[in-house]
Formats: C-alpha cells, sequence, structure tokens
C-alpha cells in the first residue's frame, strides 16, 4: 500500500534526490514522467514505493527559487531561502565579477545576503580584500570577518547567531575555505553528506548539486553548494536587473522617458546620479553589461 508523506529535499543529483520527512526518516525519491524538477530546500509530497525509496508527487509553493542560467541551461541552486552568505578569501583573491552576480542574482528575489570573509589570519592580504569589500557595506550589506582555521571558535561566535532561524544558502568560488566553514559550524556534515550519497548511490566523491543540513542545535539549515567560477543571468530581465541595483531604486521613475533604459536617453536620473558621484562607476558599468545581455546585446 502505497503511503504519501510531506518532505522537504536534502540533495540532489541530476533527477535524484534525497527527501527528510517530517517525521524525519530519509527517502531516495524520483521525480515522475516530465514533473518540474525540485531543488533543494524544497517541499514536497511523495509518495512511497518501497523502503527507504518514494516518488515525487508534486512541490509545494515556493517563497523563492535562486537559481543561474546561460543561454542554454539553467542551474536550480536551492528554494525557500532566508538568506544567501556568499563566502570570499583574503586569498587566493576574489572575483568581483562574480561577487557582483551572486549579489544581483540574491537581489532579484529580495533575499538578504552576508558577505562572509574568510582567511582574515593572512594578515599580508587583509587590508587589501577589506577595502575591495568596502563598497559593498556602503550599499548595506553586512560582513563578517573570520578564520576559520586560525580562530575557529571565535568564527563559531560570530557566525551561529547570525544564522540561527534562517535556511542560509552558502556560495562561493573554489578555494575561499566554504567546505571548512560548513565543517565547523555542522560537525557531523562529513557523516552526513556520507549517508546522502549512499542514498544516492552515487559514491562518497560524487559532488551532488547542493546538500541542506540542520545546525547542530537545529536553530536552522545550511544549503552548501559547489563553489563556481561563473554566475550566469541569463534569466533576468532588464527591469530585475536594474532593481537588484540598491542604489539605483532611488532614482527609479524619476527619468524623463518612463521606459528608460538607463543607458542613453536623455534626462535620465540614473546617469545623472552617476555623474554626480552618488553611482559607483564600476557598478554602473555592471548594470550596463548585465542590462545589455538582458536586452540580448541591445541599448534597446
Amino acid at each position: 500500500m502505497t503511503k504519501h508523506e510531506r518532505a522537504q529535499v536534502v540533495a540532489s543529483h541530476g533527477r535524484h534526490y534525497v527527501a527528510q520527512t517530517e517525521a524525519g526518516n530519509r527517502l531516495a525519491c524520483v521525480t515522475r514522467g516530465k514533473k518540474e524538477n525540485p531543488a533543494v530546500g524544497d517541499w514536497i509530497t511523495i509518495e512511497t514505493v518501497a523502503r527507504g525509496q518514494g516518488t515525487m508527487v508534486d512541490i509545494s509553493a515556493r517563497s523563492n527559487l535562486l537559481y543561474r542560467s546561460d543561454a542554454f541551461r539553467t542551474k536550480l541552486l536551492a528554494a525557500n531561502l532566508t538568506q544567501v552568505c556568499i563566502v570570499v578569501a583574503t586569498e587566493p583573491s576574489f572575483s568581483a565579477e562574480l561577487l557582483e552576480r551572486a549579489l544581483v542574482a540574491a537581489e532579484a528575489l529580495l533575499i538578504p545576503v552576508l558577505i562572509v570573509l574568510n582567511k582574515i589570519d593572512l594578515k599580508a592580504f587583509l587590508t587589501h580584500a577589506q577595502a575591495r569589500l568596502d563598497p559593498y557595506r556602503t550599499l548595506g550589506y553586512l560582513r563578517y570577518e573570520v578564520s576559520v582555521k586560525g580562530d575557529p571558535e571565535k568564527c563559531r561566535e560570530i557566525l551561529l547567531p547570525a544564522l540561527a532561524h534562517h535556511t542560509s544558502l552558502f556560495m562561493g568560488q573554489s578555494g575561499m575555505g566554504k567546505s571548512s566553514l560548513l565543517n565547523l559550524l555542522v560537525p557531523n556534515a562529513l557523516a552526513a553528506t556520507r549517508e546522502i550519497s549512499e542514498a544516492l548511490q552515487t559514491g562518497k566523491h560524487t559532488t551532488t548539486d547542493a546538500r541542506l543540513y540542520e545546525l547542530p542545535d537545529g536553530s536552522g539549515q545550511i544549503i552548501d553548494t559547489p563553489g563556481f567560477q561563473e554566475f550566469g543571468l541569463a534569466h533576468l530581465s532588464p527591469g530585475q536587473v536594474e532593481r537588484a541595483f540598491p542604489e539605483l531604486r532611488a532614482y527609479l521613475g524619476q527619468c524623463r522617458f518612463y521606459n528608460c533604459t538607463h543607458l542613453v536617453e536623455p534626462g535620465c536620473a540614473v546617469r545623472r546620479a552617476l555623474k554626480d558621484g552618488a553611482i559607483s562607476p564600476a557598478r554602473y558599468d555592471l548594470f550596463s553589461a548585465l542590462t545589455r545581455e538582458a536586452r540580448g546585446g541591445t541599448t534597446r
């Protein structure tokens, strides 16, 4: 006899998933036919088909779905997030463009962002990294500075309160120390990873798309994603792009033309603010590039 249960997706690999029921049981799941693929963090209804195995029946309504995309494919990251934690480091140097694109993706969905600067014990690189991040603090983004390996207790003391009562997505480039940070905050992460790999039958060295972990005291959740080297935003419309820049919002609706692209039109409030120094030229250049991408490479 089949049984329907509500469960949360805690890992994904291709079209195979691991879901945890409200009773705490984990099942390996697949989708039925050509149903929409769930993302880690989704709440789904599953139909138990065998011991430890199930089929997804449907996906519950989401509060949000964060993903990246290019002209050819879409990569689901996670669903139902309450904040995004972008991990960067003093060394190796982080990519400002990747950081900015991740910020835009989160802002487009109105998901709060924390920037975590790791490896602050590397004093030779600290001042430079801080200076690169200072403009984002001016825009209102919170920044936490930690050393996962240099002072793990202080790291826990700083970050655990910021993560409590949240479903937080951890993301960042490879080499930033994100995995070390996860293992510090969730001591059983390695054991949970092995359990997930066994459920997916992927082997312990196979990287899944994302994994969800509970904080030790049960106060929050962390969704970990593999390190990335690119972050496409092909799914964003020009309107979503402009609203994803906090410093532009005060000027939207003040241009001479209601459909102003803020690229070439006369009487543009955004370009006037740029000229007056209220908007960073580097940020405006990124906005221009993303707007042109969203418009297929044209200004109109």
